[in-house]
């Protein structure tokens, strides 16, 4: 079994402090943070915890990837969320006292943090501004969730798959030359099939038509997007 190691993160200085939810906390919150978190390097393929289990404290991404998935009752993955540096982990669960829902696993090597249950409920009860970002971040998460509901029930698994990409492209996209964007998330094509819930055949067999009409590239697992608006017509947004 892998070993986790640990390491030292001041939040105060924290290069991912300006995309979290903690950006706009106090110094006296953040330094109580520096207090009573831990930081530990994950590796890729380690669990952060498992659907069922009680939640203790809060995940937060200082870098790397995780994805947040369950599984079916046919023994197939069906992932929820893609996390990246500055993102919580698991705190719906934690906020509502229930078990999770759901497990998180690393997909890509990264520093995160995990703050004790009661800290972060001391924050959150006793900063309005905070609190008030949080329920935001719920009520943002379950529009995200009946969207992709409606996003599934209605569209094909091409139409799906084109969503996907355009979603990846907002979330990881690093822009390059002549208006392309890299996808800078290295997803399996089994991943990726477990995102839009369909076989990791039909992906391979999609992603190579979408490369045969020039809207991507392939650069070994990480994905390129060439046509941001020929995705868009193949997503069939305009049907909405």
């Amino acid at each position: 079994m892998a070993t986790k190691k640990n390491i030292k993160i001041s939040c105060a200085f924290c290069a991912s402090k300006k995309d979290s939810l903690f950006s706009d906390l106090n110094k006296d919150d953040l330094e109580s943070l520096d207090i009573h978190k831990s930081c530990i390097m994950y590796k890729k393929g380690q669990t952060l915890y498992y659907e069922g289990t009680r939640p203790m404290g809060l995940f937060c991404l200082n870098s790397g990837k995780v994805k947040v998935y369950k599984i079916t009752s046919d023994g197939k993955e069906q992932i929820l969320n893609l996390a990246k540096a500055g993102d919580f982990i698991g705190y719906r669960a934690l906020i509502s006292e229930e078990f999770y829902n759901a497990s998180a696993t690393v997909i890509e090597e990264g520093a995160i943090c995990y703050i004790p249950k009661a800290d972060f409920l001391s924050i959150l009860n006793n900063n309005p501004r905070f609190f008030k970002r949080m329920m935001q971040r719920l009520c943002d998460d379950l529009g995200i969730m009946e969207q992709k509901l409606v996003t599934i029930a209605q569209k094909s698994v091409r139409e799906r798959l084109a969503a996907t990409l355009l979603m990846l492209k907002e979330s990881y996209g690093l822009e390059g030359e002549e208006n392309s964007t890299l996808i800078d998330i290295a997803l399996s094509r089994e991943d990726l099939a477990n995102i839009i819930g369909t076989a990791t055949e039909t992906v391979i067999r999609l992603l190579s038509e979408f490369k045969n009409q020039e809207l991507i590239s392939l650069q070994g697992k990480k994905i390129k997007v060439l046509d941001p608006q020929g995705l868009v017509k193949e997503a069939d947004f305009y049907g909405i």
